[in-house]
């Protein structure tokens, strides 16, 4: 195995993904992560609230399994918004931790709420895989269930409260200043693990003789994570504005209620919700974490958010040709390859001025 000189240099191929990485032909170990120091190691990552980093010295092989989560939340958020002005595209370009957009619109509120479900989903399936110590299968679903409906738990039940546990533990830690925003966070990570604890699956296999179903062996398994994409982006249709109630004495935020309604009405557990209006994301923001339409395409038929004239935020396109490659007609030949021809085709092309 290479072996990289100075912790600089390892943290450079390590982050933003903190994932195991192939070093000369063979997979950095985490035993070689854990051997450098989990300290040196964590001290490193930037993005990192003080209680994160004292999980990250902790828990070494967990922070991996977590920065993986992180991911696959930006991922999604990615995919969801892909034809939107504002399409997730500055998250994760610096780090997989410590994601924050300024305003507490409703994009932030999606943005956290993917993110805690990343988490909890990437944890809850390391346990089941046996790839992090302190977790395995859920102990509680085991021996019978209903013996009248001839069916018992079985086989490796997905232990979803450990990894929405270390989500809560993890996620939440960085929500220390004691303001609205606090608040908004709080409640968004939470109901993206509700969702994620919603569609989990029950699945079941017979056993009988000859085929018969006499009795049944069932187990709980995690959701595929675009499942818990679309459902958030739906709620991200129905997201609730909100505004903070002061505590009478100390005027401390103390919790949120729907915003211009009569009385203290909150929002459910699984609402997203936020604070403010959300901005038009027509040109670059570091704060609202928008890069702008200039340059993006955009299709000038369409009667959807990627239409020419709502992307371009009035500004107009540009429009060019282009050709497009691929290979076709694709044969197996006898032995042994894969003979394809070439087609392509032109198009017009329109990108945003």
């Amino acid at each position: 195995m290479r072996v990289i000189s100075s912790c600089d240099a390892l943290l450079s191929v390590y982050y933003p993904q903190i994932f195991l990485i192939l070093t000369s032909g063979s997979y950095l170990a985490l035993s070689s992560v854990v051997a450098l120091g989990a300290n040196i190691i964590c001290n490193k990552i930037p993005g990192l609230a003080p209680r994160q980093r004292a999980i990250c010295q902790s828990r070494p092989d967990a922070i991996i399994v977590i920065g993986e989560g992180a991911q696959m939340g930006i991922n999604e958020c990615q995919y969801q918004f892909r034809y939107g002005r504002w399409n997730c595209s500055a998250l994760g370009e610096k780090t997989v931790f410590g994601q924050e957009l300024r305003v507490g619109s409703k994009e932030a509120a999606f943005t956290y709420a993917i993110t805690a479900a990343g988490v909890a989903h990437a944890v809850a399936a390391a346990c089941s895989h046996g790839n992090l110590s302190h977790c395995g299968c859920d102990g509680e679903k085991q021996g019978y269930h209903d013996q009248q409906e001839g069916w018992r738990w079985g086989g490796c039940s997905t232990d979803v409260k450990y990894g929405v546990e270390l989500s809560r533990r993890f996620v939440d830690a960085r929500e220390v200043k004691k303001n609205a925003r606090r608040l908004m966070n709080l409640h968004n990570n939470e109901a993206g693990r509700k969702v994620l604890e919603e569609r989990m699956k029950l699945e079941c296999k017979c056993h009988g003789v000859s085929g018969s179903c006499t009795t049944k062996t069932c187990w709980t398994t995690l959701p595929k994570f675009r499942e818990v994409g679309y459902a958030l982006k739906e709620r991200y249709g129905t997201a609730l504005q909100v505004e903070v109630v002061r505590a009478t004495r100390l005027r401390q935020p103390s919790f949120l209620r729907l915003k211009q309604s009569h009385g203290y009405i909150k929002p459910t557990e699984m609402d997203l919700v936020y604070l403010e209006r959300s901005p038009n994301y027509c040109e670059e923001d570091v704060a609202t974490g928008s890069a702008g339409t200039r340059g993006r395409f955009c299709n000038h038929t369409s009667p959807h958010t990627d239409a020419c004239h709502l992307m371009c935020c009035g500004r107009g396109h540009d429009t060019r040709q282009d050709t497009r490659v691929w290979q076709c007609n694709c044969k197996f030949q006898w032995c042994c390859f894969v003979k394809c021809n070439t087609c392509s085709e032109n198009m017009q092309v329109f990108t945003c001025k």
